[in-house]
C-alpha cells in the first residue's frame, strides 16, 4: 500500500512538472510573438532588421481621410499624354507653345518682322511745284496731251479741248517759267488747294519775247473713296496776265 501510493504520488509530481513546463513554454512563446507584433516602427527585432510600418488607409498608400490639398482620389484611368509640339514633322496648332491658339487660329502677338501696310504718303507742297516744273517741260517737248493731262477734271479744267489747247501753242518756239514759293494749303469741302505764284518769258517763232506773271492753283481731292489721280495735285485754275514793256 505503501509502495503504491509512493509511486502515485511521484506520478502526479511528474504530470505537474510537465504541466508547468508546457505553460512556461506557451507564455515564453506568446511573449516573443507579442514583442514581434507590437514593435514600434524604426525598432529593430531579434534580428536586427527595421520592424515594417503600419500601413494606413488604402494599397495605395493615401491616407484614410483626405486633407487639404490632397490629390484627387485615383480613379483607375491612365493619365492623358502630354501634347506634343511636333506631330508628323510639322508644328501642332494645338499647341500654345507652336504661337497659335487652338484650331489653328494666329495668337494676337505680332510676328516678328510682320508689319501693317502703310497708307500712301499725301502729297505734299514740294509735289506741287513738280506739276508745274513738268507742265512747262510738257510744253517745251511739245507732249501737248502730257501737259493737258496736268489740269484736273482730265484737262477739261482748262477750259479747252485737247486739239484747242494745243494750237495754242501753235506760234510758240520756247517757254520759260520762274516758279515763286507757294502759298499755304488750304481746305475745301473734299478738296485742298495751293496757289502757286510764277514769271513766265514766252519766245515766239519769230524770236519776240513776251513776259507773263500771275499764278496757278493746283487741287486735290481728299475724300473717302477717290482715286489715286485725285488725290494727287493737279492745275485747276490759272490767273496768268501779260506784262507790257
Amino acid at each position: 500500500m505503501n509502495g503504491i501510493s509512493t509511486n502515485a504520488r511521484h506520478g502526479h509530481r511528474a504530470a505537474l512538472l510537465l504541466a508547468g513546463l508546457l505553460l512556461s513554454a506557451t507564455m515564453l512563446s506568446a511573449c516573443g510573438k507579442s514583442d514581434k507584433d507590437t514593435a514600434q516602427p524604426g525598432e529593430t527585432n531579434e534580428k536586427g532588421l527595421p520592424a515594417p510600418a503600419r500601413a494606413s488607409g488604402s494599397v495605395t498608400g493615401m491616407p484614410d481621410e483626405p486633407g487639404p490639398g490632397n490629390a484627387a482620389p485615383v480613379t483607375g484611368a491612365p493619365p492623358p499624354p502630354e501634347t506634343p509640339i511636333v506631330i508628323d514633322g510639322e508644328l501642332d496648332a494645338s499647341n500654345p507653345e507652336t504661337g497659335l491658339l487652338p484650331g489653328g487660329a494666329e495668337t494676337s502677338e505680332p510676328v516678328d518682322g510682320a508689319t501693317e501696310p502703310s497708307a500712301p504718303a499725301e502729297p505734299t507742297p514740294e509735289d506741287a511745284l513738280a506739276v508745274v516744273r513738268d507742265y512747262y517741260a510738257s510744253i517745251n517737248s511739245r507732249s501737248f496731251a502730257r501737259a493737258y493731262s496736268l489740269w484736273s477734271d482730265g484737262g477739261r479744267s482748262s477750259g479747252q479741248t485737247p486739239e484747242q489747247f494745243a494750237a495754242g501753242f501753235g506760234e510758240t518756239a520756247r517757254v520759260d517759267v520762274e516758279i515763286q514759293p507757294p502759298g499755304q494749303v488750304d481746305a475745301a469741302a473734299g478738296s485742298r488747294y495751293i496757289e502757286v505764284p510764277v514769271a513766265i518769258s514766252a519766245t515766239r517763232n519769230d524770236g519776240s519775247v513776251r513776259k507773263y506773271v500771275g499764278a496757278y492753283v493746283l487741287r486735290r481731292a481728299v475724300v473717302d473713296g477717290a482715286s489715286a489721280e485725285q488725290r494727287a495735285w493737279r492745275i485747276g485754275s490759272a490767273d496768268i496776265r501779260e506784262v507790257k514793256p
